[in-house]
């Protein structure tokens, strides 16, 4: 399993392969605590383990360093392994649609060298519309031990800032143009975005129904923002590193790899420079 997403048919021809994990990273950022949990346990993909994205895929919150801190590698991998993940296993993730969630979930495994991943396209609620077969048994995953490889690069609130300084690097934005242009703001106590930055709001990768747009299609859009730029040259962020995993997921689906996330994002951006705050908005 090398390419990044996989269809509902895929993961149905395997669903009782003892050599495939699924992952159900369902949650709602407005009701963070059980939603998602709540939703698992009702009904879920047979053999799917419950991952929560604050107490699984972030680290403890300081006040300064985002809504979802990054775990480290070593608490990353032990999480895997609970899971029951070790490099002989595939890993599919879902979510409850679109795959904003699951993105995140997939960029860590393949941040830390996790090839054989993929998220699940148009998620749960596909899944639900075809009567494919769901449960509400939770059967508890045999431990494994999940071997970290070095951890992919990423960009830190200093990286960011000499960036911005000496222009080695172009910004994407994954958050709808509204909180992209600071006209509202929802999560974070300011609004607006990291000067320079160019928005691809992570929705524009999906079409009505939440599942990818087809690849060329994706890689059209992205060469129309980016231009010419370098790959390596290019840092996603969003509100807190969740949802810009999502765009970095469209750039792979693209053919477009290498690229790299900015976890902090804005919530600690805007903690750690209140006052550097994108003005004259750009937009694709």
């Amino acid at each position: 399993m090398t390419h990044p997403l996989v269809t509902t048919n895929e993961v149905a021809q395997r669903l009782h392969d003892p050599s495939l994990v699924i992952l159900d990273v369902r949650h709602d950022l407005a009701q963070p605590e059980r939603w998602g949990e709540d939703r698992y346990r009702e009904a879920h993909l047979p053999r799917a383990q419950f991952v929560h994205v604050d107490r699984d895929l972030s680290a403890t919150k300081n006040g300064r360093n985002g809504r979802h801190p990054l775990p480290s590698p070593d608490a990353a991998a032990a999480l895997f392994s609970r899971l029951g993940i070790d490099e002989s296993k595939s890993v599919v993730v879902y979510d409850q649609d679109s795959g904003m969630f699951a993105a995140r979930a997939w960029w860590m495994l393949r941040w830390l060298g996790h090839e054989s991943v993929a998220v699940m396209d148009g998620g749960i609620a596909k899944w639900a519309r075809e009567g494919r077969p769901v449960t509400s048994d939770v059967e508890a995953p045999e431990a494994a031990t999940f071997t970290a490889r070095e951890a992919a690069t990423t960009a830190d609130a200093e990286d960011v800032v000499h960036g911005i300084e000496d222009g080695s690097q172009v910004l994407v934005d994954a958050r709808a143009a509204e909180r992209y242009r600071g006209e509202i703001e929802p999560l974070d106590p300011i609004a607006g975005h990291i000067p320079g930055a160019l928005n691809r709001p992570w929705g524009s990768n999906v079409g009505a129904e939440g599942t990818f747009k087809p690849a060329n299609a994706l890689r059209a859009e992205f060469a129309k923002l980016l231009g010419d730029t370098p790959l390596d040259e290019v840092v996603h962020y969003c509100g807190s590193g969740v949802s810009a995993c999502h765009n970095l997921l469209a750039m792979e689906i693209a053919g477009l790899p290498g690229t790299r996330l900015y976890p902090g994002s804005w919530s600690e951006w805007c903690a750690l420079h209140p006052d550097r705050n994108g003005v004259a908005a750009r937009s694709p």
